[in-house]
C-alpha cells in the first residue's frame, strides 16, 4: 500500500473485467472500490490472500523434485547452481 497499489489499483479500475486482473491485491481493491470492504478489510484480505497464495506456491514446487533449494545463509550457492547446470 506505501508504493502505491491504491493509486495503480484506481487507473486499472476500468479495466477491471480483464482476466490479468484477477488476482491477488487488485481483487481486494476493486472490491473495496466497489463499495462491498472498507480500506481496512481490503488490506486484511490482501495480506490474507498473499499468504494463502504463497503457502500454494510453496506446496506445488515442493511436489517436483526437480527444484533444488538453498538456504539464504549459504555462501556457495552460485557454485551449487552451477553444478547443477
Amino acid at each position: 500500500m506505501l508504493r502505491g497499489l491504491e493509486m495503480e489499483a484506481k487507473c486499472l479500475y476500468p479495466y477491471r473485467s480483464l482476466n490479468a486482473l484477477n488476482t491477488v491485491g487488485y481483487k481486494e481493491m476493486f472490491d473495496h472500490f466497489d463499495g462491498l470492504l472498507s480500506l481496512e478489510q481490503a488490506v486484511t484480505a490482501l495480506k490474507f490472500n498473499t499468504h494463502k497464495y504463497a503457502r500454494k506456491q510453496l506446496t506445488w514446487f515442493r511436489r517436483d523434485t526437480e527444484y533444488h533449494w538453498f538456504h539464504p545463509d549459504e555462501s556457495d550457492i552460485l557454485e551449487k547452481i552451477l553444478l547443477l547446470l
